[in-house]
């Protein structure tokens, strides 16, 4: 947990716009080295059932040994359900972009 911890700190206090953004919703997956199990947690930061929907991603796409964050600056405009759609898409983009993604078909889960 001392990892997730750090990468947060980092994020949130040297990344100076991440830390400003009125929601940081994170997910973390990862093996604990020590019992061989999935360790895994979310947090919505306020913007209500987004963490869980990131976890599930994580979960669904069985990502290992990583953490996602997407960052939401409100704008004055509430989107509705359909921010839920935006949010695990961009954190579908970021695990992709980052290699975090197994090269499975649909067929193969």
């Amino acid at each position: 947990m001392d990892h997730v911890n750090w990468v947060l700190h980092e994020l949130l206090f040297n990344a100076k716009k991440v830390g400003q953004a009125s929601h940081n919703m994170i997910a973390y997956r990862f093996t604990d080295p020590t019992t061989e199990r999935i360790v895994s947690d979310s947090d919505d930061d306020g913007e209500k059932g987004s963490g869980s929907k990131l976890a599930s991603l994580l979960e669904l796409t069985d990502a290992q040994d990583c953490m996602v964050v997407v960052s939401r600056w409100y704008g004055g405009i509430h989107l509705g359900p359909a921010r839920f759609k935006w949010i695990a898409a961009v954190g579908r983009q970021g695990l992709e972009d980052a290699g975090f993604l197994n090269n499975k078909s649909k067929q193969d889960r």
